[in-house]
């Protein structure tokens, strides 16, 4: 596919967040109910957390959201002007810094302006794992009419794969109906993310909703064993009977197989497709002392994913360009790309 038909081929729509990053004790995420490997959206007992982490000696502020940051992965492996993403910010300095970002990320930014202060994620950080908390604030008053703002409705309107991480099942369940609807009709691709345990166990009428819409979904091991309770499948901690399940699920475009995407960290990826046979991908080891933090690893699978997937690339190559971005993330601080050019061939 040549560079000029991937302009404005991706549309991304989330939660964009400003990472607070740091070191964490076992006494600090004790008190807050904190837990390794977990992702939790904010209460009242949470918001003195953001606070300590302000005033930290090793803080570190890095643009995040899980659907912005595979938008950013993504059009750093792609030419520029391939992708474009929406969420809502306030006019703050938190949201002129994300702004910032995508702008140098090369991504087309398209936020909603809100009143409420922009969100911030705490990422507490130990041994090389991470624990997030995200304070959604102006990211929670997205606006479905947003979409039909002229600069933004071209965009969609322009898109050929679509990207709504499950966060957003929290914040605007019609926006992402309207976007699912518009890609069935225009016959094109809709991708979603599990992104976290509560998502399908909470918030599980709104995946449900969107499920026949989806093309592509991806998740983790515990995102998909939390599908799986929350559906009632007695082989729940199997990933590949819970994914080909999702694959399997009831779709309104039953000509183009849905595709189930599940990481496994450093075990094989599992690909499950409607009516073909499992696939699975081996990820290529990472010396861990080059790995500093896994914060942003299953959202640079899905940016690298996606980068693949949009030139028409092989499933297998969209996974293995998954575990190359992947690798790269996770030995840096957050989810920034790396100033050099991908080498991913």
């Amino acid at each position: 596919m040549s560079n000029n038909s991937l302009q404005n081929s991706i549309f991304g729509m989330g939660n964009p967040l400003l990472d607070m990053s740091c070191n964490t004790t076992q006494e600090q995420l004790d008190r807050y109910e904190l837990k390794m490997g977990n992702a939790i959206l904010a209460e009242a007992k949470h918001l003195p957390l953001y606070t300590e982490i302000a005033n930290a000696d090793d803080v570190v502020y890095v643009a995040g959201g899980a659907t912005q940051n595979a938008i950013r992965v993504a059009q750093w492996m792609l030419p520029k002007g391939s992708t474009n993403f929406t969420g809502s910010v306030s006019n703050d300095a938190f949201g002129q810094q994300l702004s910032k970002c995508l702008s140098e990320a090369g991504v087309k930014e398209l936020y909603y302006k809100d009143s409420e202060p922009t969100g911030t994620c705490a990422v507490l950080i130990q041994n090389k794992e991470r624990s997030l908390c995200a304070n959604l604030s102006a990211a929670n008053n997205f606006k479905q009419s947003h979409l039909e703002v002229a600069e933004v409705k071209a965009a969609w309107q322009a898109a050929k794969v679509f990207y709504i991480g499950g966060f957003f099942f929290t914040v605007s369940q019609p926006s992402i109906m309207q976007i699912a609807q518009h890609s069935l009709e225009a016959k094109k691709t809709f991708m979603c993310n599990l992104s976290a345990p509560f998502i399908p166990q909470f918030f599980k009428a709104g995946v449900l909703e969107a499920l026949p819409y989806v093309d592509v979904m991806f998740g983790n091991e515990t995102e998909a064993a939390a599908f799986g309770a929350a559906n009632g499948l007695e082989n729940k901690d199997d990933v590949k009977a819970v994914a080909q399940y999702i694959a399997d699920m009831d779709k309104k475009d039953s000509s183009r197989p849905r595709v189930c995407v599940i990481t496994q960290g450093k075990d094989p990826t599992i690909i499950a497709q409607a009516g073909s046979a499992i696939i699975e991908v081996p990820v290529a080891a990472v010396d861990s002392k080059l790995i500093v933090d896994t914060n942003g690893a299953g959202d640079a699978f899905v940016g690298g994913f996606l980068a693949m997937y949009i030139r028409g690339e092989s499933l297998t190559r969209c996974a293995e360009a998954g575990h190359y971005t992947a690798s790269q993330i996770i030995q840096r601080d957050g989810c920034v790309c790396p100033s050099s050019a991908p080498t991913f061939a």
